[in-house]
């Protein structure tokens, strides 16, 4: 489980397309100045997914670094915005970005598994 920064002002920014993900987190704070026009120091999350769709990098400032979360999932694939201009971004909340982490469709989460008797 990720731990995510304190305070209630933080963004969860999710850049919208596909990043390269040999990108390591000097790479993408390069984007987030140059692409999503954000300050990477600015204690904020700032999220990038790769071509397959199974592998997400998050990228964030914690006061004393910067700090690189990635996560692969071994089925199925992360649910990703879709924008239509390059540098494009969505904000989630972190009750959105729990669900992204976990492989569930954030947009819509909808409970798959239920038990049908208890024992």
């Amino acid at each position: 489980m990720m731990m995510l920064p304190g305070g209630t002002s933080v963004k969860i920014h999710i850049a919208a397309g596909v990043t390269d993900m040999r990108k390591g987190m000097d790479g993408l704070a390069m984007l987030v100045e140059g692409v999503l026009k954000e300050d990477p120091f600015s204690g904020h999350l700032f999220a990038f997914r790769g071509r397959k769709a199974n592998l997400i990098k998050i990228v964030f400032w914690d006061g004393n670094g910067l700090c690189l979360f990635s996560k692969r999932l071994d089925q199925g694939g992360f649910i990703w915005p879709q924008v239509d201009d390059r540098g494009g971004k969505v904000v989630l909340s972190s009750a959105q970005l729990s669900l992204l982490i976990e492989g569930i469709d954030w947009r819509v989460p909808e409970r798959v598994w239920r038990p049908m008797v208890a024992g």
